[in-house]
């Protein structure tokens, strides 16, 4: 064998590292015409991590609604719904129904927007609220929650159960079902932990989407996504610090193994999950979490579902031109009808 193949090759070092050399990536067979077009567009762009643009947190928020605002547009243009903000328990929410179909008043779902528990409470709630109701005639409650850096976990989940919690008033604990995307998908996992560890009912089904139920930027998935997609960077080595947060962390100071923050690693806890629904991307940071939570959910005996988009990135259901996009809510609304009673 040649040297310059030997130089394609990967290496394995002692240490279990594997060092992997440069490789061209081309667009997967199986993608929609509409995301490799997508692909194509991105030539040329600079790649930025908007999370470290600045450590004013208004700042990052307001640059991150400015981001997301042309997909919203999208998304309203193309799901019609009614929103009222309002107060449940005294925690702020947003109530999405559809415009122009019936409402099933016998089921109601509460979302967790994404934003790395620190942004994104309006834009990421209508990108994740807007299509399931419309198409599944779902009333959903999108819980603003409280959020870094003003609070730390485990605030975000004390807001969402009080949130549940008067929603048990009208609705049944069957009839409620629970999701997000990003932190919000995350948020949903520790929620589920949650309920039954402070003397509430479980709900009846949950989505967890670009997320697992567990911390992010573990596992091969974020080194790979760090060096394809480039959205997100990739984890610290191991056992070295993480770099210094410009911005207080949801998390600070917080166990990451604690059952309540990474259900994922607790058999017993997810034991008590009610059936789930995970959904990732093959080039999506969070696949690891994602594909691991799912296991480890089969693992514990509960019905478990997992969606694997081909050549998809991190919540790739905002992008609602996407066929694959369009399939993820077909397939989020015959969940939550299968399950919700």
């Amino acid at each position: 064998m040649s040297s310059e193949n030997n130089s394609n090759l990967p290496v394995h070092m002692p240490d279990g590292v594997v060092r992997v050399p440069a490789f061209e990536l081309p667009p997967s067979p199986y993608m929609s015409e509409q995301a490799v077009d997508m692909l194509k567009r991105r030539a040329g762009v600079p790649i930025d991590n908007p999370l470290a643009l600045s450590g004013n947190i208004q700042e990052l928020r307001d640059d991150m609604e400015k981001r997301v605002a042309p997909m919203v547009f999208l998304m309203r243009q193309k799901y019609p719904v009614d929103i009222v903000e309002e107060t449940i328990a005294g925690v702020k929410v947003r109530t999405i129904t559809p415009k122009e179909r019936d409402i099933d008043n016998g089921r109601v779902l509460i979302n967790l927007h994404g934003g790395a528990f620190m942004m994104c409470a309006r834009g990421c709630a209508f990108l994740e609220a807007l299509p399931i109701a419309a198409v599944g005639g779902f009333r959903i409650v999108s819980v603003d929650y409280r959020m870094a850096p003003e609070a730390t976990f485990p605030a975000a989940s004390e807001d969402v159960a009080a949130v549940y919690a008067e929603l048990l008033k009208t609705y049944a604990p069957q009839s409620i079902g629970i999701y997000g995307c990003s932190a919000g998908g995350a948020l949903t996992g520790q929620v589920a932990a949650w309920l039954p560890a402070h003397g509430l009912p479980q709900a009846g089904a949950i989505g967890i989407f670009g997320a697992g139920a567990g911390m992010f930027q573990t596992g091969d998935s974020g080194h790979v996504a760090a060096y394809v997609d480039g959205s997100f960077p990739p984890p610290p080595k191991p056992g070295a610090p993480r770099p210094p947060r410009p911005i207080r962390s949801y998390f600070e100071g917080v166990d990451t193994q604690d059952p309540l923050v990474s259900p994922m690693l607790h058999l017993d806890v997810l034991a008590k999950f009610p059936p789930t629904l995970v959904m990732t991307g093959t080039r999506a940071m969070d696949m690891s979490p994602a594909v691991f939570s799912h296991s480890q959910l089969v693992k514990a005996g509960v019905e478990s579902q997992l969606i694997v988009g081909e050549g998809m990135g991190h919540c790739y259901m905002y992008l609602s031109q996407l066929p694959e996009a369009q399939d993820a809510f077909q397939t989020i609304v015959k969940f939550f009808r299968k399950y919700l009673k």
